[in-house]
């Protein structure tokens, strides 16, 4: 696939939701370095090459584990430039400085780039649809989105229920997807949501939704990629509290309800060359993690830790480590994935990255439910934006 400005190809283009893009000044520089004098990039909409990859945080954003600025989204985007520096990529921050910081450490390693910037709060209805509006005016098509958001406010360690694994013999279990050990305060958000649940998923369904036109009926399939996490569990879901407003779980049911809309999106999707997958990019030590203990303890703990990935495979403990089942789906034919398998990031003890699939613990009649939930309240959250709407 090419992106042709007039008749001048310009080779492999990629968007990703999670993380990284240019300001359109420096775009216009780079693409006149490739193709001669560029076009106003507020005329005529760019084609997608063969690839848009968009990325992004809090929804992108900078308390988000996988901000494209820091963490597993910063490793992503140079882990897919090293496996194919034709790409165009597209990353997403909450705001300006970040994008600019993001894009100037990328260059710095991969000076050859094509690197554009778009800014964007996935906890915020309104930003999430101007930015799919600015992306609908510049690219045709999307080939990779790299749905990486997330937040987890105010993190508590539950010290009782952590002793009480030692004793009952969970408590490799407990360390390695968190369960019952870890519990968050949340609140409301600007548009009247739980904002972990916004962040983490209502956001990006938004966002999807609104790119569909990009997504949809291209020559080649377009792909969905979401962080979801071990600690995703039915326990912490309710249906008939899909915000989790009553519960002190909300990351953990933020993720499975991730799970869930991945399931039905493959469902209604696929035939129209939409693909949409789930990873786990393991336990890195990112900015989330260091805000659930003091940093002095982390560095007395990560000795135990690194002895821990004997044991525990997804104590991936780097960021560049955790992006390894993001870059490994880059390379896959998503016509030949499980749409039920959610493939994990993991880590030897002897430091050998890899990539174990495993199936998605969900109810397929539930995610159907959880679906109609979800459209249900996009259409009552939207009757208040209908300026930002096409």
């Amino acid at each position: 696939m090419h992106l042709y400005i007039g008749a001048n190809p310009l080779k492999r283009h990629l968007l990703r939701e999670s993380g990284c893009m240019v300001s359109l000044q420096q775009f216009r520089r780079r693409l006149a370095s490739s193709v001669g004098t560029p076009r106003s990039l507020a005329g005529p909409r760019l084609p997608g090459g063969s690839g848009a990859a968009l990325c992004a945080p809090r929804c992108c954003l900078g308390r988000a584990r996988g901000s494209a600025h820091s963490g597993v989204g910063l490793a992503l985007c140079r882990r897919l430039l090293e496996e194919d520096g034709r790409i165009h990529l597209c990353i997403a921050c909450r705001n300006a400085q970040k994008s600019e910081a993001t894009r100037d450490l990328i260059l710095a390693t991969h000076p050859a780039a094509q690197v554009s910037t778009v800014e964007v709060d996935l906890g915020n209805l309104a930003s999430v649809l101007r930015v799919a509006r600015e992306l609908r005016c510049r690219f045709h098509r999307l080939d990779f989105v790299y749905l990486n958001a997330g937040i987890m406010p105010n993190p508590h360690v539950n010290f009782k229920a952590l002793w009480h694994g030692l004793l009952t013999g969970r408590v490799l279990h407990m360390l390695t997807t968190a369960e019952g050990i870890m519990t968050q305060t949340d609140r409301l958000n600007g548009d009247g949501l739980q904002e972990v649940f916004a962040t983490n998923l209502f956001g990006h369904f938004i966002l999807v939704r609104q790119l569909e036109s990009l997504l949809c009926g291209n020559e080649k399939p377009s792909r969905l990629i979401w962080t979801s996490s071990s600690n995703a569990r039915e326990s912490a879901f309710s249906l008939s509290d899909y915000q989790h407003a009553k519960g002190q779980e909300s990351y953990s049911s933020s993720k499975y309800a991730t799970d869930l809309t991945s399931v039905v999106l493959n469902r209604k999707f696929n035939k129209q060359g939409l693909y949409s997958s789930v990873v786990c990019p393991g336990l890195v030590m990112s900015n989330m993690t260091y805000r659930i203990l003091p940093v002095f303890l982390w560095k007395l703990l990560m000795p135990i830790m690194w002895l821990i990935r004997f044991f525990a495979k997804t104590y991936t403990l780097t960021p560049y480590n955790g992006a390894e089942a993001h870059v490994w789906l880059f390379k896959q034919k998503p016509e030949y994935l499980d749409a039920l398998v959610k493939y994990h990031s993991c880590t030897s003890g002897l430091g050998k990255c890899y990539v174990e699939p495993r199936k998605i613990d969900v109810d397929e009649e539930t995610a159907e439910k959880f679906y109609q939930k979800l459209l249900e309240l996009e259409k009552q959250t939207l009757e208040r934006y209908s300026d930002l709407l096409d």
